[in-house]
């Protein structure tokens, strides 16, 4: 199922990435591409889909328009599709942040099966490391992000939502006990702060 278009990708993504770090870390982008690929392959994805997911933030942080024409063009129309449905944005520079999150949460109920599984299991690796960092770290893991603690707690509440009202995506479970733990472990530490 996974064979030298694949490879191809996840070379590429290396490529494309490999001077990126996570936001805020040191650690290689091409962790949270794998991951993500991982996820998709776990919940049945196909070839395509996990090519997708080891794509899914090329156009939206490495290249805009030019990087969706040279995907499509080296994997097809319908790995592109899937990239372009997960991008919250394919100019720059980037539009506001809290623009660009509500025409995305507004995007996925309308999205196709594919698009949901890639997008939801990119969140949930997303959601899966802040937690993870914030039970090390505490409030400062919110520093990095645009939206501070409010506004990133508000947006993944918002995907479990509209993933729910969408045409579904078998990740939601998972991504709704994350994104409830990590309310969960927020609320305490504000709790023990205040």
């Amino acid at each position: 199922m996974h064979g030298e278009r694949f490879e191809a990708a996840l070379v590429y993504a290396a490529q494309v990435h490999g001077d990126h770090s996570r936001k805020g870390s040191k650690m290689p982008y091409i962790g949270h591409l794998l991951a993500v690929a991982g996820i998709v392959i776990d919940y049945g994805g196909d070839e395509d889909c996990a090519i997708a997911a080891l794509l899914h933030d090329a156009v939206e942080d490495r290249g805009g328009q030019p990087r969706l024409a040279d995907i499509r063009e080296r994997f097809g129309e319908r790995v592109a599709a899937i990239v372009l449905g997960c991008s919250d944005t394919e100019v720059t520079p980037k539009p506001p942040w809290r623009q660009r999150k509500e025409l995305y949460i507004a995007h996925v109920p309308t999205a196709s099966p594919e698009v949901l599984l890639v997008s939801s299991a990119d969140k949930l690796h997303n959601a899966l490391s802040i937690w993870r960092d914030y039970r090390r770290e505490g409030a400062a893991t919110f520093e990095r992000f645009r939206g501070g603690q409010d506004g990133t707690l508000w947006y993944y509440r918002a995907l479990v939502e509209a993933y729910r009202v969408s045409q579904g995506t078998p990740v939601l479970p998972e991504l709704e006990q994350v994104v409830a733990a990590l309310e969960r472990e927020v609320a305490r530490g504000n709790a023990a702060a205040g």
